[in-house]
């Protein structure tokens, strides 16, 4: 009986050690950054927003604390903290400016770039930074494919292109600042680096029609290559994010430069959520889904790096449309971030303001457990082994 009951326990162990070992074999990978030399405070950046997206998400705002409705450039000023109590969880701001105007006023952009940068750091909020970049091969065009006068710019930019050295200075310059921003501790300030970003439209020069596959994906590729092993740049989290116009995931990933070169994905997604009055929260969550699943599966992070509703005239948007999406199903998202608020004009704007007609609704999404803005956070710039939150 002994012997028995022995080997019976035995063989138990065995089938538990077995299903143990078959269920990690196909758990998903955990996120790891592309850069194996990244600072240690973007590794806890990494680290920590993957934990914090596993029970909420992130808010963030584009532009947030350098205008917002009706003023600019007051410091530690947002709508959204003149609402809420709180600044946003995440700030959004743009490269836009370092390349295609004079080098003093590139300078100047860098100069107020860095302030911002750095004071959301010293906060303990988040930067992600989008590139609404000048056309190198036309600059008179801006970022804006315009027909019979843009040029198809991409396959000209990459190595062989005729204007591959003049992109690699424009990399210099972004690399110059995001070399040198250093929070209050001295460190460099992580980072979420957006670029080419909705290329599956044709609105931009980088777009879908004005370029193959092939070029696309070696522009990226060469991109992360030079800042992070050329110009040494660490502090960068690169993030890949088209716009809505796919079903399926293959679709998603059409242009997609390879798990190797990717830390985050995203999706910007206008359309399915009110633009124009036009609502189908079933597709906008169809394809949350399918950037939310692609990131568990390959070891990334997933973010909603674009949406809001312009204007806001419905007063119920914030928790009838994009909280009741973000909730709908077992999402993983990082963040979810609203367009700007534009200083001089008294329609274009994605957040509430003091006044406007969704600020309830709005106070109640802050409200939520699920949802974080600045206050709200943990430090996040320090790995810890037990983050509880």
């Amino acid at each position: 009986m002994a012997i028995h009951a022995f080997a019976t326990s035995a063989a138990a162990a065995m089938l538990l050690l077995s299903l143990f070992v078959a269920s990690h074999s196909y758990a998903a990978p955990r996120p790891k950054l592309i850069d194996a030399r990244a600072t240690k405070e973007t590794k806890a950046l990494y680290h920590n927003l993957h934990k914090l997206s596993r029970k909420h998400i992130l808010f963030g705002h584009q532009h947030a604390t350098e205008y917002g409705h009706g003023w600019s450039g007051e410091t530690n000023r947002s709508d959204v903290k003149t609402v809420s109590g709180s600044h946003p969880a995440v700030i959004g701001i743009d490269f836009s400016g370092l390349s295609g105007r004079s080098p003093e006023a590139i300078e100047r952009t860098k100069a107020s770039l860095r302030k911002q940068i750095a004071d959301t750091y010293d906060r303990g909020g988040v930067v992600t930074v989008a590139w609404h970049f000048t056309n190198p091969v036309t600059p008179r065009t801006g970022f804006n494919w315009k027909d019979s006068v843009s040029a198809p710019a991409v396959a000209l930019l990459i190595p062989g292109g005729s204007h591959h050295e003049q992109y690699k200075v424009i990399l210099q310059t972004v690399g110059s600042l995001a070399g040198s921003v250093l929070g209050q501790d001295g460190k460099l300030v992580p980072m979420l680096f957006r670029p080419y970003h909705e290329f599956d439209g044709g609105w931009f020069w980088w777009g879908k029609p004005h370029c193959s596959r092939a070029d696309f994906t070696a522009l990226w590729r060469f991109t992360v290559s030079y800042l992070r092993d050329s110009l040494q740049i660490h502090n960068f989290i690169y993030t890949f994010s088209p716009d809505c116009l796919f079903k399926t995931e293959a679709e998603y990933l059409d242009r997609y430069p390879g798990d190797a070169w990717v830390d985050m994905v995203g999706v910007d997604n206008y359309a399915d959520f009110g633009r124009n009055g036009r609502y189908n929260l079933p597709a906008g969550i169809a394809k949350l889904r399918i950037v939310s699943d692609y990131a568990q599966k390959a070891g990334k992070l997933a973010a909603f790096t674009e949406t809001g509703l312009e204007s806001i005239p419905d007063t119920t948007w914030w928790t009838g449309t994009l909280l009741k999406s973000l909730k709908a199903e077992k999402m993983k998202l990082a963040y979810v971030l609203v367009w700007r608020n534009d200083a001089r004009s008294p329609t274009h704007f994605y957040a509430p303001y003091p006044g406007q007609a969704s600020v309830s609704d709005f106070l109640r999404f802050y409200q939520d457990p699920y949802t974080l803005f600045e206050t709200d956070l943990p430090q996040l710039y320090r790995r810890r082994k037990l983050f509880i939150f």
